[in-house]
């Protein structure tokens, strides 16, 4: 058994991790409360835009060009959202699990299939080509591992982005795509639920599928009646024409789905931080109250054999 010192020395130890994992956890509150508002205050803006990317390619299917043309899928790109630290609950290893899923079994591998309403993959899975784009430096650590190629990394991007520092990143998906480098194009996230609820996702970007748009909106749960898809009444009149129109919106379209994607993984980034701390904080105080309660019965145990020998020297001096 340990003896006294040791375990005050313990207790002491415990005491002082619980005041890091205390003020860590007030931080990572603060920085829950500002990235749930950002998220929160985006999603209308970004389900709209999920409807009007999805009735646009279902009005225009016949145009069958640029971000809309579905080819046989032999290259793809893959976006991973993660966080630059640890410290954060499940958060990265739940990403880093859905994306070694897809990735380290060919034979399984199901990113070549999602979205896909046209084309199929006629290429065989492990002849299958699969860059990186990382956002966050777990990410980028677990390509390395995977010893997959990574034709670009955004750590920055971890924490309360704006659209403007987005822009870079989805040009280069969208450029990738024209240059027809990529057949397609597809994310990994952290969808936020609640504080406590996080899920991990895996949405096309490239090509604009209607398939996995009208999916994203149905899992919205009870959408909104401006969100829903609807059979056109009529024909969209479109000027000057069609083409010139959605080279325009589309990549501002293709920009907010990515820049939504990295908002909710930053809500759920800092509510599983907030909560792992949360815990950590609870299980140094259990730890620490433990270690006080052996201290005592240590304490006890050197004070009643004190007694002891006192007693014991009295009764033979009588």
């Amino acid at each position: 058994m340990s003896n006294g010192k040791d375990i005050k020395r313990r207790i002491k130890s415990i005491k002082s991790t619980s005041k890091i994992t205390r003020a860590m956890e007030m931080v990572s509150a603060v920085k829950m409360r500002k990235a749930t508002e950002s998220v929160l205050r985006i999603r209308p803006y970004a389900y709209s835009a999920w409807s009007v990317l999805a009735n646009l390619a279902r009005a225009f299917g016949e145009y069958e060009a640029g971000l809309l043309e579905a080819r046989k899928v032999k290259n793809i790109l893959a976006i991973i959202i993660t966080s630059n630290r640890g410290l954060c609950g499940s958060f990265n290893a739940q990403i880093i699990k859905k994306v070694r899923e897809e990735i380290e079994n060919p034979k399984e591998l199901k990113i070549n299939r999602i979205g896909s309403e046209k084309i199929e993959s006629d290429t065989p899975d492990e002849k299958l080509l699969v860059d990186f784009i990382t956002v966050g430096k777990k990410g980028e650590n677990l390509a390395r591992k995977l010893k997959k190629n990574i034709i670009a990394s955004f750590p920055e991007l971890t924490y309360l982005p704006n659209i403007e520092s987005v822009r870079p990143l989805s040009k280069m998906v969208i450029d990738e795509y024209l240059a027809k480098k990529y057949d397609k194009v597809v994310i990994f996230y952290t969808d936020y639920v609640s504080t406590a609820i996080q899920q991990t996702k895996i949405r096309q970007l490239l090509p604009i599928s209607k398939a996995d748009l009208e999916k994203q909106i149905s899992e919205m749960g009870n959408p909104k009646e401006e969100h829903k898809l609807n059979e056109p009444e009529s024909e969209y009149k479109v000027e000057p024409n069609p083409k010139e129109v959605l080279t325009h919106i589309f990549p501002r379209l293709i920009e907010m789905q990515i820049y939504h994607a990295i908002l909710e993984s930053n809500a759920s980034k800092e509510s599983a931080r907030m909560l792992a701390m949360r815990n950590a904080t609870e299980a140094a105080g259990e730890m620490a109250e433990g270690l006080n309660l052996t201290y005592n019965q240590i304490r006890q145990m050197k004070i009643t054999q004190e007694i002891a020998e006192i007693s014991a020297g009295r009764a033979a001096l009588e």
